[in-house]
């Protein structure tokens, strides 16, 4: 399937089973949320070219368009022997349009999850943007495989209690935007001048290691565990390859250290989300008790 050139290893997800890639592909860009939407045939191209070079994971969404992102990823897969492909899609949000997010919450997703797998219609379940309450809470119900989670050199909130507990549950994760969105709305703005400095200093230390920048930077999120599989995404060919680099390269304990020191994380200006969105974000987002409910 993968030239040697371009292997991409398998590695074990959770502890539930499920093996997929190491570099994941994270197809929301293809139908535009944060950019244009690309053709389709270049979209169906991308996923092919990514499967072909050894990308077996891949993410998607029914609110990325919404539902045509999903549509997208199906007419893709058809052309690709399905049996090697691992899918991961996301419900719950019912909408999203900028400062107009919509989150269906109820408190019997799990027990219906769990209902799914038992009856072989859904492999393994997984969590996006989830607190550690919510998290315990879910895993008690039923296993859960992987938790996807905004991680990067830009945004390392989780490193302090999701990430152990995931692990002492044997919960993968699966860092999504790993390039910071392209350091956005951390690069706009008020915020440029500020952050290019942090940018400068990745460029150098990319060039001792023989490697782009963006290649170090994913390459530091990998390094971060056997259980974290990201999933960047990209609209062009060459950025595939880019990415698909950052595998061959590597780093010592030391190296991940000095990575993140360029980057002191209380120091970078500007935030990960807009303010309308953080109210979503997993910070905000415990589950509420059957008898409770959402605070306004």
């Amino acid at each position: 399937m993968a030239s040697d050139q371009h292997r991409v290893p398998r590695v074990k997800l959770g502890t539930q089973g499920l093996e997929v890639s190491k570099l994941g592909f994270g197809c929301m860009g293809l139908t535009g949320v944060y950019n244009d939407p690309v053709p389709e045939e270049v979209g169906i191209s991308i996923i092919t070219d990514a499967f072909t070079k050894g990308i077996t994971f891949f993410d998607t969404s029914d609110v990325y368009g919404p539902k045509v992102n999903g549509t997208l990823v199906g007419k893709a897969l058809k052309k690709l022997p399905r049996v090697e492909v691992q899918l991961v899609t996301k419900f719950g949000v019912a909408k999203l349009e900028p400062g107009n997010l919509v989150v269906k919450g109820t408190l019997d997703y799990m027990e219906e999850l769990k209902k799914l797998v038992e009856e072989g219609k859904v492999k393994y379940v997984g969590l996006s943007e989830a607190s550690p309450n919510t998290i315990r809470r879910a895993h008690a119900v039923h296993p859960i495989t992987a938790l996807q989670m905004e991680w990067s050199l830009w945004t390392r909130d989780i490193e302090q209690e999701i990430v152990p507990l995931c692990r002492e549950l044997g919960i993968g994760v699966v860092p999504y935007s790993p390039l910071g969105r392209g350091h956005l709305p951390r690069f706009q703005a008020e915020n440029l001048d500020k952050n290019k400095i942090f940018y400068a200093r990745i460029e150098k230390l990319a060039e001792e290691h023989n490697c782009t920048p963006t290649q170090l930077a994913l390459a530091w999120v990998l390094h971060q565990g056997k259980d974290a599989v990201t999933i960047p995404g990209t609209t062009k060919a060459e950025n595939l390859d880019n990415n698909i680099g950052s595998l061959r390269v590597k780093l010592m304990e030391n190296d991940l250290k000095e990575i993140s020191d360029v980057i002191p994380i209380d120091r970078v200006a500007g935030s990960r989300i807009n303010e309308h969105y953080a109210r979503y974000s997993w910070k905000n987002a415990n589950t509420p008790p059957r008898d409770g409910n959402f605070p306004a």
